[in-house]
């Protein structure tokens, strides 16, 4: 029971188990939450900073919170972040015990403060504004580093959450300062050096040294003391004819989405490629409402087919459907097309050429306006040729290239509980950031990129399908529930052996499950085929392997 008044809240004690949680909602629409150990109370505020969710719907592992939509993990202990997508840890109360009854203060949040006296006389530059760069800049600053920080981005933008472009902002559900990482003046309130619309054309790892190309033609040379590179990756644009073609587009950045947005209205849209990004367009585009008509072409049969199974893309694609985009299944664009338009008058009438369509190699041709490609991105490590791997730069299990010099995010192949890989997610992106900052402040309470497993999220009409872990393939699986009613879970193996663990699982609607899920198999121990289908409780079994 709770008794709300001004500032308080007051909870019986017999309301939380020892090793429990609990949240409780108030008038205001803030949430309390309430960890307990034996007789060890304590009280945070129950909203996770990322996305607003009630962390009590979400499970308590020893001695961590874990977020049910999007896994960021706190520290019952103090609130701290323990793992992204937050970047933020969590405000805790005061609270005062009194017999059978507990007390929260939300008037009375506990400070912590960290003093900046760490390797002041140092300096550390970053090249790259996305998730990776941000994250460590970010948490070198609430770690305690007091030296210099020099953040260097190809933008425009201070740092944004990037995954939300092809989300709420292309549907017209979120203004673009409310994307912006840490707030507008993040950088200020944090003494970051940020230094927009800069291109950094050379990195020299063996000397922690960037080279800079100003507009001028002019380069310059500057050394740090400690060297992150996290610049991203670009997109991937097929070898088609036309692709270069004026209202062809691709969505990478603030600016690409600001074009798509525009250039959509009342247009015939047609996006190439069943991916994530082709699948969020698509549903942003609907649900903002403002074009002729969208066509997405795959290659393949299905959509996500590299990620779910055929069942769960069914209904991927029948969502979709409903709301009015039409599918074009195994098929191959030859051509994109052109047409000859007249300009505005205040142009002088010139004449330019204009997307007209996409030819199929079957033949078929379908009229299009504008054409977006959700064709995949290729990691942007030109600037680091010298250590190039084909698929990313080879890096230890702290993010280090060379001493005090780090290559992270998308560009990195590094270890994680799965294995070396490079992975294109913004949660990942998020832990190595954390890592990194852990890393040069010497740290070691903060887990190596070796504790950590990749997870990721797409929303479609606001469903979100959510998977954690890393499978090779989704044909080797388990689904329990009904994708068609947005209500499944699904386990992906290696192979179709009794004892295989599971390596990754999917959801929609089945969130607790697959934080479960989560926990373990970042412990090493998710279940075995044979164990889901004798009916393993995958939620207490998490909880006792936690405690």
């Amino acid at each position: 029971m709770t008794k709300a008044m001004i500032n308080t809240v007051t909870i019986s004690k017999a309301d939380i188990p020892s090793g429990g949680m609990k949240s409780y909602k108030q008038e205001d629409d803030s949430i309390i939450l309430i960890t307990r150990d034996d007789d060890e109370f304590r009280a945070f505020d129950g909203k996770c900073p990322h996305a607003g969710a009630d962390l009590g719907n979400g499970l308590r592992c020893g001695n961590r919170v874990v977020c049910p939509w999007h896994h960021a993990s706190f520290d019952t202990r103090d609130g701290s972040l323990l793992e992204p997508i937050a970047t933020e840890g969590l405000t805790q109360y005061e609270l005062t015990s009194d017999g059978d009854n507990v007390t929260v203060d939300t008037a009375a949040p506990i400070k912590k403060s960290i003093d900046n006296d760490q390797l002041t006389d140092t300096h550390t530059i970053i090249v790259g504004g996305g998730g990776a760069g941000f994250m460590t800049a970010n948490q070198l600053r609430h770690g305690g580093y007091g030296g210099k920080i020099t953040l260097i981005s190809k933008e425009d933008t201070a740092p944004y959450n990037r995954p939300l472009l092809s989300k709420a902002f292309l549907a017209g559900n979120m203004a673009e300062d409310k994307l912006l990482l840490g707030g507008a003046a993040w950088a200020k309130d944090n003494d970051i050096e940020l230094r927009l619309n800069q291109t950094v054309k050379e990195v020299l790892p063996n000397e922690a040294t960037i080279v800079i190309e100003n507009e001028n033609g002019t380069s310059e040379r500057e050394t740090a003391d400690f060297l992150v590179v996290a610049t991203g990756a670009s997109p991937s644009i097929p070898p088609i004819t036309g692709a270069d073609v004026d209202g062809v587009y691709t969505l990478r950045s603030m600016a690409d989405a600001k074009l798509i947005k525009a250039a959509s209205h009342d247009q015939r849209v047609v996006i190439i490629g069943t991916g994530f990004i082709g699948m969020e367009v698509a549903s942003a585009l609907a649900q903002a409402g403002t074009t002729a008509s969208i066509t997405v072409i795959g290659q393949d049969d299905r959509v996500m087919g590299n990620i779910v199974s055929e069942t769960v893309s069914n209904a991927l694609i029948k969502l979709h459907e409903e709301k009015g985009i039409n599918f074009v299944f195994d098929a191959t664009v030859n051509e994109i097309t052109k047409i000859d338009r007249q300009a505005d008058q205040d142009k002088d009438n010139e004449a330019f050429s204009h997307v007209g369509g996409v030819t199929l190699a079957s033949g078929e041709h379908i009229d299009a306006d504008i054409v977006v490609l959700g064709t995949g991105v290729s990691p942007r490590t030109e600037i680091l040729n010298e250590v190039n791997d084909p698929d990313g730069v080879q890096v230890d299990d702290h993010l280090q290239l060379r001493d005090g010099v780090y290559a992270l995010g998308d560009i990195a192949k590094a270890s994680n509980q799965m294995g070396r890989m490079r992975i294109e997610h913004w949660r990942v992106a998020l832990q190595h950031g954390m890592v990194t900052a852990a890393a040069i402040l010497g740290d070691d309470n903060v887990n190596s990129l070796e504790a950590r497993i990749p997870f990721f999220w797409t929303m479609q009409y606001g469903k979100s399908l959510r998977y954690s872990g890393h499978a090779e393939t989704p044909e080797h699986n388990i689904l329990f529930g009904t994708p068609d009613t947005l209500d499944y879970i699904e386990y992906y193996f290696d192979d179709d052996s009794e004892n295989t663990r599971a390596s990754a699982a999917s959801t929609l609607g089945r969130d607790k499950e697959l934080v479960a899920f989560s926990e373990l198999l970042r412990r090493g121990h998710a279940p075995t085929r044979a164990q889901l289908n004798a009916g393993f409780d995958i939620i207490e079994q998490a909880q006792v392997l936690s405690r």
